[in-house]
């Protein structure tokens, strides 16, 4: 029989204990960064989890120059946007598109119709898709898997916190087998 502590609990119970709390107390900032960001990553068919973009119509006079320079200069100055594109591309004769940081202008050369593209960054959900899906590389790496090993530890020391009728040996194993056959079933019937 383990050893007993003065209140009653065995060693191996008060530690996971003190290291689900503890460790869960450290893990809830990044808990909730990939909780958020994967539900937004996770419908990525629906929206755009990065960016909200952003559509506007502008017309300018027709634009007839026949060289890839001429049509890029005409287009940049009837649409007054200053300074030349950081590049351009033609995706039809009659279309050019226009490369600026943070906005596409697609030019309908022959009607002078253009629609532009914005793109800004969504406050705070961009950084935290970056964290998620690991876009930064180097050190995140090594922070990221300390993360997954430290919910690795939440998830065991999780089972051995309660026990009795509400424990591990009771309802909390029913409840522990019932989400296993979730991510188990969906395995075997789906990705096989």
């Amino acid at each position: 029989m383990p050893e007993q502590t003065s209140g009653g609990r065995s060693p191996w119970r008060r530690w996971s204990i003190v290291l689900h709390r503890d460790v869960g107390y450290l893990a809830t900032a990044m808990t909730l960064a990939y909780a958020i960001s994967g539900i937004a990553v996770n419908h990525v068919a629906d929206w755009n989890p990065n960016y909200r973009i952003t559509k506007t119509f502008v017309d300018v006079a027709p634009i007839d120059a026949t060289t890839a320079p001429e049509i890029v200069a005409a287009a940049v100055e009837r649409l007054g946007l200053g300074e030349a594109p950081k590049s351009s591309f033609r995706p039809d004769p009659h279309t050019v598109q226009l490369f600026y940081k943070g906005k596409v202008y697609h030019v309908d050369l022959p009607t002078g119709k253009v629609m532009i593209e914005s793109t800004v960054p969504r406050p705070v959900l961009y950084e935290m898709n970056q964290l998620h899906l690991n876009h930064g590389k180097k050190a995140w790496t090594y922070i990221a898997d300390v993360y997954a090993l430290a919910l690795m530890l939440l998830a065991i020391t999780g089972l051995f916190v309660l026990k009795g009728k509400l424990g591990i040996t009771r309802r909390g194993g029913w409840l522990t087998a019932a989400g296993t056959v979730l991510p188990l079933g969906y395995w075997l019937l789906y990705l096989r």
